[in-house]
Formats: C-alpha cells, sequence, structure tokens
C-alpha cells in the first residue's frame, strides 16, 4: 500500500468533496462512510471517477461496496489492489 500515499487520496477526497482543511486530518482508521456527511451516494461515484483518473485504473462495480469506504485505509487499499501495489 505504500505506493498509494495517504496524501493522494486525502487529496482527492478534499478536492472531491470540498473538505478544506478537515481532509488534512483523516488518518488510514479514519472513519469515511457514515462520518463524513458530504460522502453521499452520490459522492462515491465522484470519488471513484477521480481516483481512476488520477491512477489510471478502472474499477469494476462488483469491486465496489461500502467497506471499501469504511476507512481512508480501506479506500488506500482498494486502490492499491487495482494498481498492483
Amino acid at each position: 500500500m505504500n505506493a498509494v500515499s495517504a496524501d493522494a487520496i486525502r487529496g482527492i477526497l478534499r478536492q472531491t468533496l470540498s473538505l478544506g482543511d478537515r481532509a488534512g486530518n483523516l488518518a488510514d482508521d479514519s472513519k469515511l462512510l457514515g462520518a463524513l456527511p458530504e460522502l453521499d451516494s452520490m459522492a462515491v461515484v465522484s470519488v471513484l471517477t477521480a481516483l481512476e483518473q488520477h491512477f489510471g485504473i478502472a474499477f469494476e462495480d462488483d469491486e465496489i461496496d461500502a467497506s471499501a469506504f469504511s476507512t481512508l485505509g480501506a479506500l488506500r487499499a482498494l486502490v492499491a489492489s487495482k494498481i498492483g501495489a
């Protein structure tokens, strides 16, 4: 997971969800889904699209479930699994 930096994921969340300085407080164990009011079902799609564009990957529908957005670390792990890190 080292190839997928927390800073990169935080930056995508900051921009996509308009989190501002709050994004800087997100750690790997920070809860996302259910804890960030900005992260609703439409925002999940936007975050996935931003991750795909940033990392040059593509997610299949069956690869994504709520657990992928449970924490920042879970989201990093999902991206790392797609890029083979």
